[in-house]
């Protein structure tokens, strides 16, 4: 194959491409710089490097918002809300494709219909529900929402992408005496693997920078989430940026450590469910 010449209008596209990145990442500079800042270089110097690398708001917002605390609720939050998310989610969507039928096509039509409700509209339905069941100010009460409240995406993307699976093999191990549930666990979910990944992925970055559903259900000060505890800076006569930006770098690195590992199944498995088999 030729290479085209390098001209002046894939010169001007690739300068655009960085601007529109650098764009993107500002933020990202403005927090990691300014969170090395005392509160006073901060106020007269917002968008200069820092003058030394000093580690001391990172060390005082560890204390002052108790982050081992609020980093463990949010891993247990983020890390049984996408367990129950998969399981539950991969075994409906393979029921509603597998076994086709009108209550079925109405139930996925359903699941699809409420992806585009607003949570807003929702929430104080969802609190009032929440406290009849005595979900609030509990994980596994807020672990159960997310689970709902994300069902109908993790369908959506298992449906499609079970659509790409032959049926032959289920065919196969259902005439070697498999049951319905071994084909399952055994043949299919193992091929779900790059969905599976996607979704937990996806999943894990709404659910770890939620701020408004455990602001809702979590009124105890030992539940609060990262998002939550970083809010406590902020009240009304003081707000406290040097702490609430280093906070918010010890906030952003463990998911954007874990986004960064598992990227590539990303594109992986959408474009996989996008090919119907």
């Amino acid at each position: 194959m030729n290479a085209k010449p390098y001209g002046w209008k894939l010169l001007a596209s690739e300068i655009a491409v960085v601007l529109v990145a650098a764009l993107f990442l500002a933020p990202f500079y403005f927090v990691v710089a300014n969170s090395f800042k005392s509160f006073a270089e901060l106020l007269a110097d917002t968008s200069g490097l820092p003058k030394s690398l000093d580690w001391h708001n990172y060390a005082r917002a560890w204390d002052v918002l108790k982050f081992p605390r609020a980093l463990r609720n949010s891993i247990v939050i983020t890390a049984f809300s996408d367990i129950c998310m998969v399981v539950v989610s991969s075994l409906a969507a393979y029921r509603l494709l597998r076994y086709p039928s009108r209550t079925n096509r109405i139930l996925f039509s359903l699941f699809i219909a409420s992806m585009v409700v607003p949570f807003q509209t929702i929430m104080i339905p969802l609190v009032k529900v929440g406290n009849w069941l005595h979900f609030l100010n509990s994980l596994p009460g807020i672990i159960f929402c997310y689970t709902g409240l994300g069902a109908s995406f993790t369908i959506f993307l298992y449906h499609g992408f079970m659509k790409s699976i032959p049926q032959e093999i289920e065919e196969s191990a259902l005439i070697d005496g498999c049951t319905p549930y071994g084909i399952f666990w055994r043949i299919v979910f193992p091929l779900l693997k790059s969905m599976t990944v996607t979704v937990v992925v996806l999943q894990s970055l709404w659910m770890w920078n939620d701020f408004l559903l455990p602001l809702l259900v979590l009124q105890k000060p030992q539940l609060q989430t990262i998002q939550l505890a970083t809010n406590s800076l902020f009240g009304q006569y003081m707000q406290q940026w040097d702490l609430a930006l280093a906070a918010l770098v010890m906030g952003i690195a463990p998911i954007l450590a874990f986004f960064l590992a598992l990227q590539r199944h990303i594109i992986q498995g959408i474009t996989a469910g996008a090919v119907k088999g």
